[in-house]
């Protein structure tokens, strides 16, 4: 359920409040739609809804498991070459059934939060270092994750619109 963020929360009640609007409205744009239609692409674009929820799905295991936290890349991650197939997720997912991409972006959003909410505050450093050999803190994660969801929200809206003329938030 789509819930506004509170005005008066707290930096990290806060960023984890936008992220959660921005996950809920790509879950709203993907709502009620079958396999053909989070498959449908518009002519300017390969991306497709089933596409952009496989991705960020791996986008939130990514970040907050595998290099924030250090932990293994989970399948079907893992067994991907992706300097061959740099885009196999957007590509795979049209293949898989609905309710499992769905799913599979609903679990990976719920580990997130629990990574988040284990985290000893907004400057807990990753494990993985980033580019650079940097590292980076909760609160960059949670705002790149916040960016990332919210440029793919806008893409949803575009998509949906083309499937089925449904506009808006």
């Amino acid at each position: 359920m789509r819930q506004i963020p509170n005005p008066a929360a707290g930096e990290r009640e806060a960023l984890v409040q936008y992220l959660d609007y921005q996950r809920e409205t790509i879950l709203l744009k993907a709502e009620g739609l079958d396999a053909g239609q989070l498959a449908t692409r518009i002519p300017t674009s390969s991306l497709t809804l089933a596409g952009i929820l496989y991705h960020l799905a791996l986008v939130e295991e990514s970040w907050m498991e595998e290099r924030f936290l250090g932990l293994p890349l989970r399948e079907p991650w893992r067994g991907v070459d992706w300097d061959a197939d740099p885009d196999w997720e957007f590509r795979t997912a049209t293949a898989l059934d609905p309710g499992e991409v769905r799913q599979r972006y609903r679990d990976a959003c719920e580990r997130s939060r629990a990574v988040a909410a284990g985290a000893d505050g907004l400057d807990q450093l990753s494990v993985a270092p980033f580019r650079a050999g940097e590292h980076f803190t909760l609160r960059w994660v949670l705002l790149h994750l916040i960016e990332e969801t919210a440029r793919h929200a806008g893409h949803a809206d575009l998509l949906r619109e083309a499937i089925d003329g449904s506009t808006g938030e």
